[in-house]
């Protein structure tokens, strides 16, 4: 069954919230989430603070949009995988292919993996904001055992789509938190992508024997 396109609505919403998303990580990596207020990310984003209280219930939730954009991104990059490959290596090629740059592209652009260093190494100091990290990540890992579960087809099972699910957003999630303690580069060494597929190889090489 066919998903019917969002509406004009719903598209000028998601770009409001984006944009917003991405003011938000940019004013908390700058200055860090304490000395930032809703409506300063409100007035970088466009829109007037009772607006922004439409979209966020806080400060913190405002960075959500863009976390679940590069979420969605992978998760697309899977369901469209090849479905005579083994689902485990499909889900490693999407990994990589979702966290590498494209040839010509910016990665200090606005959703370039940069920001994502601030933003971690922001969270620190702030539980609110890393809530909103593992609540992203957690929602991120419940949709993609259903992607899991459609790629293996009649030999998939639900307990091995919530395992293998758990582990490729982990391996995902620790590549990113671990890189944001360094100041290795965004490509190549040492990069979130790098990091993330040495993880799922090394939580694969278990599920592949389940």
């Amino acid at each position: 069954m066919n998903e019917k396109p969002p509406t004009l609505t719903a598209r000028r919403k998601a770009a409001t919230q984006l944009e917003l998303a991405r003011a938000a990580a940019r004013l908390f990596t700058e200055r860090g989430p304490e000395a930032t207020t809703a409506e300063e990310i409100a007035a970088a984003g466009g829109v007037a603070l009772r607006t922004f209280y439409r979209y966020f219930r806080t400060k913190e939730d405002a960075v959500a949009p863009l976390l679940t954009v590069g979420a969605e991104h992978w998760r697309a990059l899977l369901a469209a995988s090849d479905r005579s490959v083994d689902p485990l290596l499909a889900i490693e090629h999407a990994i990589a292919t979702a966290l590498s740059p494209s040839d010509g592209e910016d990665p200090g652009g606005p959703d370039g993996v940069h920001w994502m260093r601030g933003l971690l190494r922001a969270g620190v100091d702030d539980p609110a904001l890393m809530n909103v990290w593992y609540r992203v990540n957690r929602e991120s890992e419940n949709q993609l055992r259903g992607v899991i579960l459609e790629l293996a087809g009649s030999s998939g099972d639900d307990l091995t789509a919530r395992l293998v699910a758990a582990a490729a957003t982990d391996s995902i999630r620790i590549a990113f938190e671990a890189w944001a303690e360094t100041d290795d580069p965004d490509k190549g060494p040492g990069s979130p992508v790098e990091r993330a597929v040495h993880n799922f190889r090394r939580f694969s090489a278990g599920l592949g024997n389940g």
